[in-house]
C-alpha cells in the first residue's frame, strides 16, 4: 500500500497558469518542486504599438492555450495533476482586476474537471515574488518578513512581504514605488519612440551595452519611498531628438532607473531595518540594472526567464498550498 502511494506521488505534477497582458504561461512542477516545463507564448503586438487592449489580450490567450496544451502533453503523459495554481488577479488588493486573467481561470477550471484536481488562485504579483525566491534558491527567506520589489511594465512597487499563515501564498503591504509611470513602461515607451519593437527591454539592454562614452547624470526625485518616472521619459526623448544615438539613450534610461531603484531600496532599509530584498518582475531580468542593485544589497533575483512573466512561481505556490492542506 505504501509503495503504491509513493508511486502515485512520484507520478503527480502541479500545473501553474498565468495570463498577463504580455504572455500566456504554463508551468509544470514535479511533486518535489523540480521544474519539468516552463512554457510560454507572447501576445502579438503590432509594430509601433505599446501594448494590447484587454479584449485583444483575452482572445490571444485563448488562441495560445491551444498550442501550449499540445506542448504540455508529453510532460503530463501518465501523470496525475495533483493541483493547479492560477493567477486570478494582478495584485493582493481589493478590486484588483484585469480581464486577461479570466482566460487563465477558465482554462484552469476546464483542466481540473478531467483530473478532479483542486484549483488554487493567487495574484500575478505573488507569482513573480515566488518565482524569484524559487529561481534564486532563497525560498527560506520567506520564513521571515522580507522586502520585495515588483518591477515590470504594469507595476513598480516596493512591498513588505511575509508568508500567509494559511499557506495561501504571501501577504503584501505596498509601502513605496512609482507615483506615475512604471519602469517597464518608461523602457518600452522610449524604445518604441526610437523605433524598436515592443516589448523593448532586451533590445534596450543590448543597445546600452554598446555605448562606452559619458552618460548624462539625472536623478529622479525619490521622497518617502516613492518616485516619479514620467520626467525620465521626457528627458530621454529629448536626448534622442538631440543626438539620434540609440545606444546613449538606452544607457541613460537604464542607468537612471537603476539609480532610482537603488535609492528606493535604501530608503526602505532606513525606515524598516536591514532585511533581504527580492527583486522580481520583467525589468529585473535586465543585467545592467541587476548588477547595480546586486552590488549594493543582500538581494535575490530570478534568472531572466523567471524574471519575465511565467507560471513557475504560481505552480510553486500551488504546490506549497497543497502540502499545507495535507
Amino acid at each position: 500500500m505504501q509503495s503504491s502511494m509513493n508511486k502515485q506521488t512520484e507520478n503527480s505534477v502541479i500545473v501553474g497558469i498565468d495570463t498577463s497582458n504580455y504572455t500566456t504561461s504554463l508551468a509544470i512542477l514535479s511533486a518535489d518542486g523540480s521544474m519539468l516545463a516552463n512554457l510560454k507564448r507572447p501576445l502579438p503586438v503590432s509594430a509601433g504599438e505599446r501594448g494590447l487592449r484587454q479584449s485583444d489580450a483575452v482572445f490571444a490567450h485563448i488562441k495560445n492555450f491551444s498550442s501550449l496544451s499540445n506542448e504540455a502533453k508529453p510532460y503530463l503523459h501518465e501523470r496525475k495533476i495533483a493541483a493547479i495554481g492560477v493567477s486570478a488577479r494582478p495584485r493582493l488588493l481589493e478590486g484588483s482586476y484585469m480581464p486577461c486573467f479570466l482566460s487563465g481561470i477558465s482554462f484552469a477550471s476546464s483542466l481540473s474537471l478531467g483530473q478532479s484536481a483542486p484549483v488554487f488562485e493567487f495574484s500575478h504579483q505573488c507569482g513573480h515574488i515566488m518565482a524569484a525566491l524559487y529561481s534564486s534558491g532563497r525560498i527560506q527567506w520567506s520564513e521571515k518578513p522580507f522586502c520585495a520589489f515588483h518591477v515590470s511594465g504594469g507595476t513598480t512597487e516596493v512591498l513588505r512581504v511575509e508568508a500567509a499563515s494559511d499557506g495561501n501564498g504571501f501577504l503584501t503591504e505596498h509601502v513605496g514605488g512609482t507615483k506615475d509611470l512604471n519602469a517597464g513602461q518608461v523602457i518600452d515607451r522610449i524604445g518604441v519612440y526610437m523605433g524598436l519593437s515592443f516589448p523593448c527591454g532586451i533590445e534596450m539592454e543590448r543597445l546600452a551595452s554598446l555605448y562606452d562614452g559619458e552618460i548624462p547624470k539625472r536623478r529622479m526625485k525619490v521622497t518617502d519611498g516613492f518616485v516619479n518616472l514620467s520626467g525620465l521619459e521626457n528627458l530621454a526623448c529629448r536626448l534622442y531628438d538631440d543626438t539620434k544615438d540609440k545606444t546613449l539613450c538606452a544607457a541613460f534610461v537604464l542607468d537612471t532607473l537603476a539609480d532610482a531603484l537603488q535609492r528606493l531600496a535604501s530608503q526602505y532599509l532606513d525606515k524598516y531595518g536591514e532585511m533581504p530584498i527580492v527583486f522580481a518582475g520583467g525589468v529585473m531580468s535586465n543585467g545592467r540594472i541587476r548588477a547595480r542593485l546586486e552590488a549594493s544589497f543582500l538581494s535575490a533575483f530570478a534568472e531572466p526567464e523567471l524574471s519575465r512573466d511565467n507560471a513557475v512561481g504560481i505552480a510553486e505556490l500551488a504546490r506549497r498550498k497543497l502540502i499545507f492542506k495535507k
